[in-house]
């Protein structure tokens, strides 16, 4: 189907089934019980997770494909923001052209900067996408602020021209249909959320999710995995592989160009921030939590990651008082004073312990976890060779005969 083979089809499938059923998974509880707190299926995190799925799989094409480690991926997922928003500001809310104009201006500062980053490989190279990286966000929060709006952030205004608005909303749109609009479904107790924004998300990283594919099984793709493999030797044979690593560059500049896109079209608001090398580093976190060089890796580890950025740290003190409220006063207290420092603020240290098990324990990320899973539970569904135990079922072998 489309294309692939009968695994990656069925890849795409499930990840289609995860995605537009998500509503339903991310909310296991009741909305009235004290699990609650664990549910993630309201639409500003759903559509964090999508958005941030399609940064994390375009750095995927160059870290998993290539093995160049750019730490400053985050550039272009501000770049995006930005044009999204002035087409916005000039054009009208229409999501469509502010998202066209995110991918071109991306993908056209990706060529600048990888132009010249990529004469260089290794740490030479992060180094330098670093510094890029870094003068794009001091660029923004300063120097270039009658385009950025500097430390306010760029945002629309009433008095903006708009020259194409008519009588279309005053919020984010597609073709009229509100990117805030969502439809309440109630079960019992249960609660669940369908919102167009996340929808709209959603599409673009399952097409996302299906060029990558098509990337990784492309001849294309092949060569990338060669230049991670040896470049040096490549080069030796006469074959010159910038071209490739900077469409690898170009290509992933894109992706993240598309993250910032829809991030604006769903707050119309850029700033500053988001290309700061924290950003940056976080998506690196992304894909090696999930498993570099993976198809579903860097999505599951985006996910993981903002789930606990945006679960864990509202967990506080009094929420652990309800959770210990069946033990004696001086028992709750102290199973509050230990679990603490890893819940609300301190939810850094917990997803730092947890990096560093995967790390240590499995290399290959949450993906060589489930992979571990499903051949230990193949393993124990399989029967022993021969049946119960019954002699019949082990042949004797057979007698050695002289010659």
């Amino acid at each position: 189907m489309f294309g692939l083979d009968k695994k990656d089809t069925t890849l795409l499938i499930v990840v289609t089934a995860l995605v537009v059923l998500a509503p339903f998974i991310l909310n296991p509880f009741p909305a009235d019980s004290a699990l609650a707190q664990f549910n993630a299926g309201y639409p500003d995190l759903m559509q964090r997770f999508v958005i941030f799925g399609i940064f994390a799989i375009g750095f995927n094409l160059l870290f998993g494909l290539t093995g160049y480690l750019s730490f400053g991926h985050a550039a272009f997922l501000g770049v995006g923001s930005y044009a999204a928003v002035w087409m916005f500001k000039l054009l009208s809310y229409n999501v469509v052209p502010a998202i066209v104009l995110a991918v071109i201006v991306a993908g056209l500062f990706s060529v600048l900067i990888g132009y010249v980053s990529l004469r260089r490989s290794g740490i030479y190279f992060s180094i330098l996408t670093l510094a890029f990286a870094q003068m794009s966000y001091n660029l923004a929060y300063s120097v270039l602020t009658p385009i950025t709006n500097g430390e306010t952030g760029l945002q629309v205004y009433s008095n903006d021209p708009q020259i194409l608005k008519g009588d279309g909303p005053d919020v984010t749109h597609l073709f009229g249909l509100e990117m805030g609009s969502a439809y309440t479904l109630d079960i019992g107790p249960w609660s669940f959320v369908f919102s167009a924004g996340y929808y709209f998300c959603a599409i673009f990283m399952l097409v996302a999710f299906y060029l990558a594919i098509r990337i990784f099984r492309s001849p294309f793709g092949l060569m990338l995995r060669a230049v991670k493999s040896n470049q040096q030797r490549m080069a030796y044979t006469g074959l010159n592989t910038r071209p490739y690593t900077l469409a690898a560059f170009v290509i992933s500049g894109m992706y993240a160009g598309l993250a910032g896109g829809l991030m604006a079209a769903m707050d119309p608001l850029a700033g500053a921030e988001r290309m700061q090398w924290t950003a940056s580093g976080e998506v690196v976190l992304m894909t090696i939590l999930g498993g570099a060089g993976t198809l579903i890796g860097p999505v599951l580890g985006a996910g993981f990651i903002k789930y606990f950025e945006n679960i864990f740290s509202k967990i506080n003190d009094s929420v652990l008082h309800q959770w210990f409220s069946f033990m004696p006063d001086g028992m709750e207290d102290f199973m509050v004073f230990i679990v603490h420092p890893f819940i609300g603020k301190g939810w850094h240290l917990t997803l730092g312990i947890l990096f560093m098990l995967v790390v240590i324990f499995l290399p290959g990320g949450l993906v060589e976890g489930g992979q571990r899973i499903a051949a230990w539970l193949r393993g124990r569904g399989k029967k022993p060779a021969g049946g119960s135990g019954d002699p019949e079922h082990h042949p004797k072998p057979a007698p050695h005969v002289a010659e």
